[in-house]
């Protein structure tokens, strides 16, 4: 069943920022727009990879009234300690959320029961809490935070200008068309 459209489940975690253990909540996911990015697992391959390239975005991020979370089954310490030992991991300055009950996993539907670890999932959350893009790779493949800001600038978009859409290939500042009958097949 699909995501897009539900509201993020209740949840309690402990995380690592900027040199702190903190507890975030759904709550903390409100009142802004959201980055959450599942990830297999610390001291892995592709996995510092995409980390930091989202930390590479973080200033664009912010800028657009968004606030970037990452998250795998390891814990807080392990953050920790990764992020102390590992030269990419060591830039990040956004949230990192351990989740070695599971939950946020189970609440997004990236568990890998087998393996208790987590696919590669992102996921686009608007002010309200709700889900508004869904993409999950396998685990080789990284992701590229560039087309995610691409994609969070589409649905701010969107939500602004509730009966435009962005087409394919839709920049900023490029033309959306405008829902309606007199489209139907036009295009």
């Amino acid at each position: 069943m699909s995501l897009i459209g539900k509201e993020v489940l209740p949840f309690k975690a402990q995380a690592f920022r900027n040199g702190e253990f903190i507890e975030v909540s759904e709550g903390d996911l409100k009142g802004k727009w959201s980055i959450v990015c599942f990830y297999p697992a610390d001291f892995t391959f592709v996995c510092p990879t995409e980390l930091e390239d989202l930390q590479n975005h973080y200033e664009t991020f912010k800028s657009l009234n968004t606030e970037v979370y990452s998250v795998s089954t390891d814990t807080h310490f392990t953050h920790k300690a990764w992020h102390d030992s590992s030269p990419a991991i060591s830039k990040i300055q956004y949230t990192m959320i351990g989740d070695p009950s599971h939950t946020l996993s189970r609440n997004f539907d990236v568990l890998i029961e087998e393996s208790g670890l987590a696919d590669r999932g992102t996921f686009i959350i608007d002010p309200d809490g709700i889900i508004q893009s869904v993409e999950i790779n396998a685990g080789g493949i990284g992701r590229n935070a560039s087309i995610l800001v691409t994609k969070l600038k589409a649905a701010q978009y969107v939500r602004k200008y509730p009966n435009q859409v962005c087409p394919a290939n839709w920049e900023e500042g490029s033309e959306t068309l405008t829902s309606g009958i007199e489209l139907v097949g036009k295009i």
